[in-house]
């Protein structure tokens, strides 16, 4: 999988850009000011389930009748999405990857998300997720190989209006997910440019 440009910049398709909140707007002048140093990818820390979607890193997809797992390489990482009926939870502990139900509407899975950390990154501009965020997620497979994602974000702490865009990836067969660890005293992410 290649990094596509939502990696850098979640919102570069949509026209105008992100409707930041003017403070996330200055936020992000500075992360980027910073060369994204603080980039929680970047410096071993989770990514959350965005930049899990935008990422270069392979993922494997377990279905169970009550439960989504989505895998990932980079640090064993892993999101759990029950589709038992559950609600999702009024306050739930926030987590880099929040918290996630899903119902199937026709050939769509549709996930609702909430309970993120506060502070996340949602692209390596540094646009801003608070704990007020609620994402929805829509998964369709138009074929055999192409699957199709589309997200919504809603965070009115960041975000003046809910925005969505939507990703288009590729089924890589006949592979392993292989370890990647991400260790600490990583000193690599001084030298990689933002931009």
């Amino acid at each position: 999988m290649e990094i596509g440009q939502e990696f850098m910049n979640i919102g570069w398709s949509l026209k105008g850009g992100l409707p930041y909140q003017p403070w996330a707007a200055s936020l992000v002048k500075a992360r980027q000011a910073e060369n994204s140093k603080g980039d929680p990818g970047s410096n071993c820390r989770p990514t959350g389930i965005i930049k899990m979607h935008t990422s270069p890193f392979f993922r494997r997809v377990v279905q169970t009748p009550d439960l989504l797992l989505i895998l990932t390489e980079r640090d064993a990482e892993f999101r759990q999405i029950y589709t038992d009926g559950r609600p999702l939870p009024v306050k739930p502990e926030p987590t880099p990857n929040g918290y996630s139900t899903a119902k199937w509407e026709g050939d769509t899975l549709v996930v609702e998300s909430n309970g993120f950390s506060d502070g996340e990154w949602l692209d390596r501009d540094g646009s801003p997720l608070t704990e007020a965020a609620r994402i929805t997620e829509r998964f369709r497979r138009p074929s055999f190989g192409t699957l199709e994602i589309g997200i919504t974000v809603e965070d009115p702490k960041a975000y003046t209006q809910p925005w969505t865009i939507k990703l288009t990836q590729h089924i890589a067969v006949n592979t392993d997910l292989l370890n990647y660890y991400c260790m600490e005293n990583e000193k690599d992410s001084g030298h990689l440019i933002g931009k």
